[in-house]
């Protein structure tokens, strides 16, 4: 029964997660989502005692392709120019 409601917790915040990460039109937080996802899956490794690849998974989607995309939306995300106020004279 509690692996059940595990599994069904686990379950939701996997697929709520990966929605966020279609959704969310921030790239920042869409790939914490993808962290958070990826992260989720891990944990359904476990459950299933696969603890080999819920390691895999863990240092090689999330400490590696993770990693690599945060470094690629910080290095490309452009900052917005502050606005400046027209002063009419």
């Amino acid at each position: 029964m509690l692996y059940t409601i595990a599994f069904a917790a686990f379950a939701f915040v996997t697929l709520a997660s990966a929605v966020g990460v279609v959704l969310l039109q921030d790239p920042w937080h869409s790939a914490l989502m993808l962290g958070v996802s990826l992260l989720s899956i891990a944990v359904h490794f476990v459950m299933l005692a696969a603890e080999f690849v819920a390691m895999m998974q863990i240092l090689v989607y999330v400490g590696g392709v993770l990693v690599l995309i945060t470094f690629a939306v910080m290095l490309t995300q452009r900052e917005e120019p502050a606005s400046e106020e027209v002063v009419q004279t």
